[in-house]
């Protein structure tokens, strides 16, 4: 075991693992304001527009992340003769796919809230935009953060899928090294324990949460 490498190796894996961090971060923020709006028409009372919705939600759901990534990274050039960049590439696709999970986390979130608060707002003379954007939305996302918590997790180990087009993330940073190295078990090990360091202190974010903002 050459401690020594991993060392050595530590500040270009620790780079690849704020890449790993901005894409995770960038990916869940997109994902909820796009996922707000997808649950938001999934519930619609439009049959067309909540059938459209579904569809997009089983499509993302149904397919790989790793055949997502590719039709955005090399499809967009195709279909644009516009070249895009990896980092950017990947965010899109997480932001897309994240979006698909994230709406059905609100719309049961939404659906959690007693009817009764949307018809007493109604009663008082709320519109149905400032019901669901004073009273439902509020309380929708305060009882739903320990999932969005739990979707960030997914998107940090799933960010290693990048890796495959040449996003030097963790990963890839892994890679990188052991090629030039030879010496794969000490840097993946290194690279497991990078990832195991921020899913444990993501997972301890998300207990907290769960226990402060536990609906009894």
């Amino acid at each position: 075991m050459d401690f020594g490498l991993i060392r050595e190796s530590l500040p270009f894996l620790l780079q690849g693992a704020w890449v790993t961090l901005r894409i995770t971060a960038l990916s869940l923020v997109f994902g909820i304001l796009l996922g707000t709006l997808v649950a938001l028409a999934r519930m619609s009372p439009l049959r067309w527009l909540s059938g459209l919705t579904l569809g997009y939600i089983e499509l993302l759901r149904g397919t790989p992340l790793l055949v997502q990534i590719f039709l955005i990274f090399f499809g967009i050039p195709q279909l644009t003769q516009q070249q895009i960049n990896e980092f950017a590439a990947g965010v899109i696709a997480f932001s897309i796919n994240s979006s698909a999970y994230v709406a059905e986390i609100l719309r049961a979130g939404i659906q959690s809230i007693p009817k009764g608060q949307r018809e007493a707002a109604l009663s008082l003379g709320f519109s149905p935009t400032q019901t669901l954007r004073y009273i439902i939305l509020p309380q929708a996302f305060t009882r739903v953060i320990p999932p969005l918590v739990n979707e960030g997790i997914t998107l940090l180990k799933n960010s290693s899928l990048l890796s495959a087009i040449a996003v030097v993330e963790l990963t890839r940073a892994g890679q990188l090294i052991s090629a030039r190295t030879f010496k794969p078990f000490e840097m993946y090990l290194a690279v497991s324990l990078i990832y195991l360091t921020m899913t444990l202190v993501l997972s301890f974010v998300a207990r907290r949460l769960e226990r402060r903002w536990q609906v009894r």
